[in-house]
């Protein structure tokens, strides 16, 4: 547990090193660079003296455009030591939402990170306030200021300067830290204000079970857009641990590799991403199938020994490890002690998956507005199936409805320049609102059933949790993302984006052309292979919740075509709209079918 008061106080913490490496970065040609804390320091100096003599002060807003790199950190730190406030952009908004976003931030400084991304500004249209823009790679851009350059003298401030100390000391707990903009999927982008006080109060308290020290390694992967993967590298700066920067989530594998991280923090999605990949690897061959569930097999009946931390003994489980789950193990670099889970429900059949490998996840649950761990699994309390109990700077409670409500320090302040917005997500005694389903067992330990908004509600008065249905489809190999449709209707249904990397392996194997996706998916082998494996589910669920049809759609969803969130949740809005004439078709004899 850690005494922060402020963001700062985290800066403090990582700059005090001196020659510890607290960063790694890889460099164009790709060889992988140390940062040592005080050339961290050397950095962030450098930067918010330049942004000083902008004639930035506190509260002006920063905003920040650009993948996972070490710059991210030098301006998110730089602009915070002065009480400046910055802005998050997510690097897949279109140059629209950027606009938008800098423009109602009243932001007078973008740091971006490429051409790419720079010319996105230049198609963002008006944003008044805005009077200079800063490029992180190399190269000369029109009316931009090289961050390269700007820092080029960092050696030279990397002795402790009491002026600049004192500037950063000066920063209190009630003054705003950042603006981040929630995805706006279900409307117009809200700013979510959170203080220094917020982000710090909840570091204090997250990986106090952990036993995180210097020795230990991140890959920071997820976007620092997202508040979740600022808070893990918050977390890990004060434990001394260091950071791996991975732009581009397609290297992940090979970054993994390169650094053997001993802290593996992720989406649902990754997590899922490898399982398919386990099982799409195994399904090429007869013998490494058996041989994989055999090994789950020996695993799930030790799961309970795995997730109270114990490593199962006996000869059956030590040829499961050296078979499989050592193999298993190596795809997240071979050194991984803590696999923690975020962003989204993981599903109790993944999590099962991995348990039964050998592989605790501790799951964990929280907003943006809460700064955002609410609660977490960790080696002193553990459940599957739960997001864990709640932190102990957080009171819980759950309405009549089931939905969450939470207060404490890491709860936000409001939505910038929303009022009205704000009073709605309070009740009227101060609770905050999440907007989640849910309840918890006897000893604490919360489980989350679905968001509030998503749950379908038939022509017949059932409520219809869609989350949990998809991740039961989703431990399917076949399935890539899936989303259960029915609201107002008398059945549900459901739409499946397939992992075409395993169905056209299925494909081959069972004579059915793979040349085009949009013929493939309507094959009627392809169309009976999907029914069974809605079916499969179904038999998991209550008559009322159980899906009556499915469409395999000819498309992979992903953030940058737009059906999935930056942390990997499904648009359902957008995904709703672009398949409205396949959602019609399940409809098109509602009224007379005895479904």
């Amino acid at each position: 547990m850690f005494d922060l008061k402020t963001v700062n106080d985290v800066f403090v913490k990582g700059t005090s090193r001196g020659a510890k490496v607290v960063i790694q970065w890889q460099d164009t040609a790709g060889a992988w660079n140390p940062m040592s804390s005080d050339e961290l320091y050397g950095r962030v100096r450098a930067l918010a003296e330049v942004f000083q003599s902008w004639g930035i002060v506190k509260g002006d807003r920063i905003a920040i455009l650009a993948e996972n790199r070490w710059e991210w950190s030098v301006t998110d730190f730089a602009t915070l030591a002065l009480g400046a406030v910055d802005v998050p952009l997510y690097a897949t908004l279109t140059a629209e939402q950027i606009g938008y976003m800098v423009k109602d931030a009243g932001a007078k400084v973008i740091v971006v990170s490429s051409k790419d991304q720079y010319a996105k500004i230049a198609q963002a249209g008006e944003m008044p306030a805005l009077e200079h823009v800063v490029v992180m790679d190399a190269g000369k851009f029109d009316n931009a200021d090289s961050f390269g350059d700007l820092v080029a003298n960092f050696k030279d401030k990397q002795a402790r300067d009491a002026g600049f100390d004192a500037i950063v000391a000066s920063v209190q707990g009630d003054d705003l830290a950042t603006l981040i903009y929630t995805s706006g999927t279900t409307g117009v982008p809200k700013g979510v204000m959170l203080t220094h006080g917020n982000l710090a109060s909840n570091v204090n308290v997250s990986t106090t079970y952990f036993g995180f020290n210097d020795q230990d390694s991140v890959i920071s992967f997820l976007p620092l857009s997202h508040v979740t993967a600022r808070h893990v590298d918050y977390s890990l700066m004060c434990h001394g641990a260091s950071i791996a920067y991975c732009p581009n989530f397609n290297q992940l594998a090979v970054v993994m590799k390169a650094i053997r991280p001993t802290i593996f923090m992720a989406v649902p999605r990754v997590y899922e991403k490898i399982r398919q990949g386990v099982e799409g690897k195994s399904a090429k061959s007869k013998l490494k199938l058996a041989i994989l569930n055999w090994a789950l097999g020996v695993g799930k009946s030790h799961r309970q020994e795995v997730m109270d931390g114990k490593t199962p003994g006996g000869l059956f489980p030590m040829i499961a490890h050296k078979l499989v789950f050592s193999k298993i193990r190596e795809a997240f670099g071979g050194r991984v002690k803590s696999f923690i889970s975020g962003g989204a429900p993981l599903g109790i059949d993944t999590a099962g998956w991995f348990a039964d490998a050998g592989i605790r996840i501790f799951e964990g649950y929280g907003m943006t507005e809460t700064s955002p761990v609410v609660a977490a699994n960790d080696p002193h309390g553990t459940r599957i199936g739960t997001v864990g109990l709640p932190m102990e700077n957080i009171e819980t409670r759950f309405a009549a409805d089931g939905e969450l409500e939470v207060r404490g320090p890491s709860v936000f302040k409001g939505y910038w320049n929303m009022e009205k917005e704000t009073a709605e997500a309070f009740t009227a005694d101060g609770w905050y609102k999440t907007g989640d389903i849910g309840n918890a067992d006897k000893d604490g330990f919360i489980s989350i059933t679905d968001r509030k908004k998503e749950l379908l509600k038939t022509s017949g008065g059932k409520l219809i949790a869609p989350q949990p249905i998809e991740n039961k489809l989703k431990a399917n190999s076949l399935v890539g993302q899936a989303c259960v449709v029915g609201d107002k209707h008398k059945f549900a249904c459901v739409l499946i984006s397939p992992n075409f990397q395993a169905l056209e392996h299925w494909a081959q194997q069972n004579g059915v052309s793979t040349a085009d996706h949009a013929a493939l998916v309507k094959d009627p082998k392809v169309v009976q292979l999907y029914q069974g494996v809605m079916e499969q589910v179904n038999g998991s669920l209550a008559h009322y919740e159980t899906m009556k049809r499915v469409a395999v759609v000819p498309d992979e969803w992903s953030i940058e075509a737009g059906e999935m969130t930056p942390s990997m949740k499904l648009k359902r809005r957008v995904i709703t709209q672009k398949y409205e004439k396949e959602i019609d078709a399940f409809y098109a004899d509602e009224a007379t079918s005895k479904e």
